[in-house]
């Protein structure tokens, strides 16, 4: 294998060119480790997602031999599994290590932009962004043209839940107000597949809201019924016109918005606060924690696709020069072991524990993701250069963590170079990671149609990573 930025590129063009031509891992060829594969098992996926770009060499690709600017202050800490290093202020994490399998070789070989919204829509839907997105950055607004997020096509491709969305995000839509992250909707697969958003607070962490699902004032359910009578009967008097695609679409939207309205185990699915207070207390007190949590009784009632999209805190916004995420520009080490790391070690831990002891860990998948990583070298002049102690954006190299769905736990595939700078060995990209959640989810053939009924392919290149399975 070709070592260094350029040589990783150049497998990577390879890779791409055979795909093409039906010789290679594409659709036509047979995927790497094809062998070793089991059959998929995932009935449900849960994604969990560090908003900002988490920093992969202060957290499970650590590099403690490298050089005093680039290895940070942390060190790895003894886990449950030889294979897997983790940061010493994961501890929780570490005991759930057996569970885990951590992608140490994703990169995005120059074609995404270094920014946000080109991270966020890379991985989340397997798909390079196209010129718009280095041209606008973070004006670039999510289009109907754009590919479909992971989740939608999941959920396009499963059987409609009797009482639940097939695709759920919480506790935010990513951007919302002020710009909205391209990736995490269904665009050209049509807006019937896009996420019904549950909202949180971080001030009232227990109580989430979801506006399709919420009756103003005196609605009652016996009102709402006479309503979609009314809207029957209006229907009924434009019959004679021409149904445009559209229509019927937003007529489905309808169908189900009424259905979920009416249905009460709509509601008591996302009741967290019933659950029992040693579980809450488990996951933490916390916004994110109890989106996780609420991620797993959504699992349990069969949801297919769950993303949660870690809510920011703004009194870390000064701290951390973040935005009150994980965009650590300044402050990357006390943020990191202060706020961000320990709230992430205690409540994704008890998802993956609380997943495992229910019996569910087989049967979803887990992936933690994030739009890229930090760069290796110590020092954003954006905050002060070494003296801030920050860690810009890097696309070049990230990490992804995967458990259950049939993954095998306590492994590490590929590796990054000696400062964590450029993947070295195993080489994927995030095409890859979308091919590997669509087998674990049993999903296998990539054509689709889009909202006019032209035909296209989901993901054209890539392949599953099947020696994780």
């Amino acid at each position: 294998m070709p070592q260094g930025h350029e040589g990783i590129r150049s497998a990577l063009n390879r890779r791409t060119f055979l795909t093409a031509c039906g010789l290679g891992m594409g659709l036509s060829g047979a995927p790497r480790g094809a062998d070793a594969a089991s059959e998929p098992r995932a009935k449900s996926t849960i994604l969990v997602w560090l908003s900002g770009g988490v920093s992969h060499v202060d957290t499970w690709d650590m590099k403690p031999d490298a050089p005093e600017d680039f290895r940070g202050e942390f060190r790895p800490i003894a886990t449950s599994a030889p294979q897997v290093h983790l940061c010493e202020h994961l501890p929780h994490l570490s005991l759930q290590a057996h569970h885990l399998a951590v992608v140490n070789s994703l990169g995005h070989y120059g074609r995404g932009t270094g920014d946000h919204h080109a991270g966020y829509y890379y991985n989340l839907t397997g798909r390079a962004p196209d010129p718009s997105f280095r041209a606008l950055l973070n004006n670039r607004k999510p289009l109907e043209t754009d590919w479909p997020f992971i989740g939608s096509v999941v959920a396009a491709r499963r059987p409609a839940h009797p009482f639940l969305p097939s695709l759920i995000s919480l506790p935010q839509k990513p951007g919302f107000p002020e710009f909205t992250r391209p990736g995490q909707f269904a665009a050209r697969l049509g807006l019937e597949f896009d996420p019904v958003y549950v909202l949180g607070t971080l001030a009232k962490p227990l109580e989430f809201a979801v506006p399709a699902l919420t009756l103003d004032g005196a609605v009652t359910t016996a009102r709402l019924g006479a309503r979609r009578g009314l809207l029957d009967a209006v229907d009924a008097s434009v019959r004679g016109f021409e149904r445009t695609a559209a229509t019927r679409v937003y007529s489905r939207q309808q169908e189900r918005a009424f259905s979920l309205l009416s249905a009460p185990q709509s509601k008591a699915a996302l009741r967290v606060a019933e659950e029992p207070e040693r579980i809450r207390e488990r996951y933490g007190a916390t916004l994110n924690g109890m989106s996780l949590l609420m991620a797993r009784r959504l699992v349990e009632a069969g949801v297919p696709f769950v993303s949660v999209f870690w809510m920011e805190d703004p009194a870390l916004d000064k701290l951390c020069k973040s935005g009150g995420g994980w965009d650590t520009h300044g402050n990357n080490f006390g943020c990191l072991r202060d706020r961000l790391l320990p709230e992430f070690d205690r409540a994704f831990s008890a998802l993956i524990a609380d997943l495992h002891e229910r019996g569910l860990l087989d049967e979803t998948l887990v992936v933690v993701s994030s739009e890229m990583g930090r760069n290796p070298r110590v020092g954003d002049v954006r905050s002060g250069g070494r003296k801030g102690a920050g860690r810009d954006h890097w696309t070049n190299c990230m990490s992804v963590l995967l458990a259950g769905g049939g993954v095998k736990g306590g492994q590490t595939y590929g590796s990054s170079d000696r400062i964590g700078a450029y993947p070295a060995e195993h080489p994927v990209a995030p095409e890859d990671v979308a091919k590997t959640i669509y087998h674990a989810m049993g999903i296998e053939e990539m054509g689709a149609v889009d909202r006019e009924g032209r035909p296209f392919n989901v993901v054209d290149e890539g392949s599953p990573i099947l020696e994780l399975f």
